[in-house]
C-alpha cells in the first residue's frame, strides 16, 4: 500500500473520529490500516449527504465509482479500497452498499415513526459497519460474531443520535421515533423549541435503554477476537457509551452543547480497558463500561 494514500486514510479518521482512531491505532499494522481504510470510505458516505458542498463526490457518484471499483482512479479512497479487497479477501462487499442506501435515506425520510424503522437505520448506517470490519478484526466468520458486530455498531449509531438531536434539528431531521416520543407525552413543538424536562429525560433514556441493550449483545463474546481486535472493539464501545455520560452532566441540553470530553479523560479510560484485559477480566467489566463511565468526542 502506498504509505501516502495510507496517510491520507489515517488523517480521515484522526479529524473525523478520535474516539475510534484511539481505539485501533494499537492494532497489528494490516488490521489498522484496514480500520483506516474502511472509516475514511465511510466518511466520504456520510460527508456526501451531510456535507454535500465540501463532499468531492455526490452520494450516487460514489455508488456508481464503487461498483467500478477497478476502473475508479480520481481520489485516494479507491486505490485503497482495492489494497483493502485484496488483503481480506472474506470480505464482503455488500455491506458498503447497504450502508450508502442508509445514507441515502437520510434525503428523503426525515422523520421516523417507529422504533422498528429507526433500528433499520442504525443497521443501514452502523450495523454495517461491524459487518465490515468483522473480517479485518478476526480470522473466523462466525454467524454469533457477526451478530455481534450488527449489534455494537447499532448501539453505538443510537449514541450518536442523542448527541446530535440539536444537530439533526437544524437539518430538519427527526431521528427520535414519534411513537416513543407520544409514549413519553413530548412533541414535535416541543423538540423544536429545545424543552428539556422530564417528559424529554425520560423518553432520552429509554432510547438509550436500547442502545445498552445492543452494547451488551454486541460484546458479549470479546474472548473470541484475537486480544488486541478484543482490546479495540472493547474500547470503541466504552468510548462511545461513556458519551451518554457526559449528556447526563450537560443535563440532557443535546440542543446547544455537544458531549465532549478533554484527551486524559480519554486516555484514562483507556487505562483502565487495557488493565481489565491484561487482568482476563474484560468480557464482563467492559460491557459494564460501555454504560458509560467518561466521555469522548
Amino acid at each position: 500500500m502506498n504509505e501516502h494514500i495510507m496517510q491520507q486514510c489515517e488523517d480521515s479518521i484522526r479529524r473525523g473520529s478520535s474516539s475510534f482512531y484511539h481505539a485501533f491505532r494499537a492494532l497489528p499494522e494490516r488490521r489498522r490500516h484496514a480500520v483506516y481504510v474502511i472509516y475514511a470510505f465511510c466518511r466520504l458516505i456520510d460527508d456526501s449527504v451531510d456535507e454535500p458542498d465540501q463532499s468531492p463526490f455526490t452520494i450516487h457518484e460514489l455508488r456508481e465509482r464503487f461498483l467500478r471499483l477497478d476502473e475508479a482512479d480520481d481520489h485516494f479512497i479507491w486505490p485503497a479500497l482495492r489494497w483493502l479487497f485484496g488483503s481480506f479477501p472474506a470480505l464482503d462487499r455488500q455491506p458498503f452498499l447497504s450502508q450508502m442506501d442508509g445514507q441515502l435515506s437520510d434525503l428523503t425520510l426525515l422523520r421516523y415513526e417507529t422504533m422498528e424503522q429507526l433500528e433499520r437505520y442504525c443497521y443501514l448506517v452502523a450495523g454495517t459497519v461491524g459487518e465490515m470490519l468483522l473480517p479485518v478484526l478476526r480470522d473466523d466468520l462466525r454467524a454469533e460474531a457477526a451478530e455481534a458486530g450488527i449489534a455494537l455498531g447499532k448501539g453505538m449509531q443510537i449514541v450518536n443520535i442523542i448527541r446530535d438531536v440539536g444537530e439533526d434539528r437544524e437539518r430538519g431531521r427527526r431521528y427520535i421515533p414519534a411513537d416513543l416520543m407520544r409514549r413519553h407525552g413530548y412533541t414535535d413543538a416541543d423538540l423544536e423549541r429545545g424543552a428539556i424536562d422530564e417528559r424529554f429525560v425520560a423518553l432520552i433514556d429509554e432510547l438509550h435503554g436500547r442502545a445498552e441493550e445492543w452494547f451488551a449483545r454486541g460484546l458479549s463474546n470479546l474472548d473470541s477476537y484475537p486480544p488486541q481486535s478484543g482490546m479495540a472493539v472493547a474500547l470503541a464501545a466504552a468510548f462511545y457509551g461513556a458519551i451518554f455520560d457526559q449528556v447526563r452532566r450537560n443535563g440532557y441540553d443535546v440542543f446547544g452543547r455537544r458531549a465532549f470530553v478533554p484527551d486524559e479523560e480519554k486516555a484514562a479510560l483507556f487505562l483502565g480497558v487495557a488493565a481489565r484485559f491484561a487482568d482476563g477480566e474484560a468480557d464482563s467489566e467492559v460491557r459494564g463500561s460501555a454504560s458509560g463511565s467518561a466521555a469522548v468526542s
